[in-house]
């Protein structure tokens, strides 16, 4: 199993991902192909005091790197030769199984699109990160793809949600719920309640394990496996818990820091503050899988650390492993919706 990494992708390139990389091809076994500017990442293993590749480890060079100002949409073709377009060429052309970047997520989302392609039958691919809730995690999907979706893209968002949760969350029989602002079948927009309409028939057909519409505060309570949106509603879920964990973190560390007794409580339920501080840790999921498209493609955080970046190999070699893109392509049939002729 060989997993291609974006060296020189996010804000702690090549650093982060060039030893998140190394950590994971000792870790896991996994064959590494580092992917950027050869002397920058010799560089890096130098001064980590690795004096020659690791057995498995590789650079492919790649001269141009993608950054954050080029426009995400043509970045990859007026960069040929960036660590972007040459890795995921590799995806393509067999000599890799799956991709991991920390970079620019449009970019990557449209070069992933264009080169590597989707699922035949998948209208668009999917951000589909893990969110921390009470049960345990939860896989969101669309969390900001696409922030225009007609119905039919979410149903294949909560099929695809469905069995990546079975796959890789070890869930049997997911609950996926459809976020919404009430638990009423006519509760939200004209999409959510046309979308509601098909999950149900979907779970009256035995394919999916519809529960109903969710609203945030349940979804996070740990209500479903799998929360289904537009990239829109999504994407402003996801922010919002990620805004609300780092301020719950600054509240508590100013309460505990406030006077010597204060100190000794943070002692005292030191354990439980390093639980909680782990489950919002995004390092431990390592990234985001683009669900669609036709081989593995993981999206680490912008700001990923090495511990990131090898959690994010770990994700990828759970895809590869479990055959989630596999029992995908398997399913398509069932998540069209037959249009009238003409539309």
């Amino acid at each position: 199993m060989k997993i291609i990494v974006d060296a020189m992708g996010g804000d702690n390139a090549p650093e982060a991902p060039v030893m998140g990389a190394i950590a994971a091809n000792r870790e896991y076994g996994v064959e590494i192909t580092l992917v950027g500017k050869g002397e920058e990442i010799l560089k890096v293993l130098e001064k980590n005091g690795i004096k020659q590749l690791p057995t498995g480890v590789e650079i492919a060079h790649a001269s141009e790197v993608v950054e954050i100002c080029d426009n995400p949409a043509t970045a990859f073709r007026e960069k040929k030769d960036s660590s972007l377009t040459v890795g995921l060429n590799l995806l393509k052309n067999g000599q890799g199984d799956a991709y991991v970047s920390a970079g620019s997520t449009g970019a990557l989302l449209g070069a992933a699109t264009l080169l590597i392609k989707r699922i035949r039958g998948i209208r668009r691919a999917a951000l589909a990160p893990v969110v921390p809730t009470g049960n345990g995690g939860a896989v969101l999907i669309d969390a900001g793809a696409n922030a225009k979706c007609p119905p039919e893209y979410l149903l294949q968002f909560a099929y695809m949600g469905s069995y990546y949760a079975e796959h890789i969350l070890g869930r049997p029989e997911p609950k996926v719920g459809l976020l919404n602002i009430g638990a009423e079948p006519s509760k939200g927009t004209e999409l959510q309640t046309t979308v509601y309409g098909l999950l149900q028939k979907a779970k009256e057909d035995g394919r999916i394990n519809f529960v109903g519409n969710v609203e945030a505060r349940e979804a996070v309570e740990g209500a479903v496996d799998v929360i289904v949106a537009d990239g829109y509603s999504g994407n402003i879920f996801l922010k919002t818990m990620e805004g609300t964990g780092l301020f719950l973190a600054r509240e508590l560390k100013g309460m505990f820091m406030e006077s010597l007794g204060t100190k000794l409580a943070a002692l005292l339920v030191s354990k439980g503050l390093k639980r909680l501080k782990k489950l919002f840790n995004s390092s431990e999921v390592g990234g985001t899988a683009l669900l669609g498209i036709s081989k593995p493609v993981i999206k680490a955080h912008g700001s990923s650390d090495a511990y990131a970046i090898q959690n994010a190999i770990r994700q990828a070699k759970q895809i590869i492993s479990t055959g989630v893109i596999e029992n995908i392509t398997e399913h398509v049939d069932m998540m069209r919706i037959d249009l009238p002729e003409g539309e």
